[in-house]
């Protein structure tokens, strides 16, 4: 893979992670439904530094240091982890043509990393069982990482068609 198409990977991880917190924050100020606390994800990262993967709850686990700043740059790593891993399964072509539908399925299939990883570390069970409402939440986690497939397809289209 050329160098310029891991940049190009890079900005449109950041660029579909952006339009997941656009969705978040239409959602919270058009319906009231509140978005990802990123604290949390800041301090589940922090606590695997110590070792500690699984929570009972990571709500009640004592809060840490920056843990929001970490939870932000976290979620934007992974959103550019996960643009970089899908641009070398689709091939350096599709940064130059993109399609929606291999990106939307990208996106789609990305749900299972909190449905099996870190809504069990976080002590809500696989795919959130153990939440009030397992069905809301598991459909508020397919819909942010479709968007997160549109958001690699919209930002390698403007990347490929406006800006190169």
């Amino acid at each position: 893979m050329k160098p310029t198409y891991i940049v190009e990977a890079i900005l449109v991880g950041l660029g579909a992670t952006l339009l997941i917190d656009l969705w978040a924050l239409f959602l919270r100020r058009a319906f009231s439904i509140p978005s990802l606390n990123y604290c949390l994800v800041g301090r589940w990262v922090l606590y695997i530094q110590g070792g500690k993967i699984v929570h009972e709850s990571i709500t009640a686990a004592p809060q840490k240091r920056h843990e929001r700043t970490v939870g932000w740059i976290a979620h934007y790593l992974i959103g550019t982890a996960f643009a970089l891993l899908f641009v070398l399964l689709a091939s350096d072509n599709w940064l130059a043509r993109p399609t929606l539908l291999p990106a939307l399925a990208f996106g789609i299939a990305t749900t299972l990393v909190p449905f099996f990883i870190m809504q069990p570390s976080f002590g809500l069970g696989v795919a959130a069982s153990k939440t009030p409402n397992p069905n809301k939440a598991r459909l508020k986690s397919l819909m942010t990482h479709t968007v997160f497939g549109v958001g690699l397809y919209v930002w390698a289209y403007l990347l490929s068609h406006v800006l190169f």
